[in-house]
């Protein structure tokens, strides 16, 4: 059973709208390519389903970091884009990146020391 974050601490309220595996992912294609469509960012992304795509991007859009737009077509054609709120999380992102590379790099070169 999945839990609600705990809204008491604001770390866990915005941490639970970025956690997983692929929703950096998502906001890192979006702010570097700009505007794209669903199987864009599925050839984009390696490793990730069309199923689990879906369900990180509907969860994106729901916590406002992405915008979805769906044009009345045939076939349907879907973009998604970072919305302003999206774009001020960037930075905490690119933070957060530069840190797991310091501290990973000192933790690889540890482990190969043993």
């Amino acid at each position: 059973m999945i839990s609600a974050p705990r809204m008491d601490c604001a770390l866990d309220a915005a941490m639970s709208m970025i956690e997983g595996r692929w929703k950096a992912v998502v906001l890192c294609k979006l702010n570097t390519k700009g505007m794209m469509r669903f199987n864009h960012l599925l050839k984009d992304i390696d490793g990730i389903s069309p199923r689990m795509l879906a369900k990180q991007l509907k969860e994106l859009e729901q916590d406002g970091l992405i915008s979805r737009k769906a044009y009345s077509e045939i076939p349907p054609r879907v973009e998604y884009t970072l919305t302003e709120r999206g774009q001020s999380i960037l930075p905490v992102l690119d933070t957060i990146a530069k840190w797991g590379l310091d501290n990973m790099f000192s933790m690889l070169v540890s482990i190969n020391k043993e």
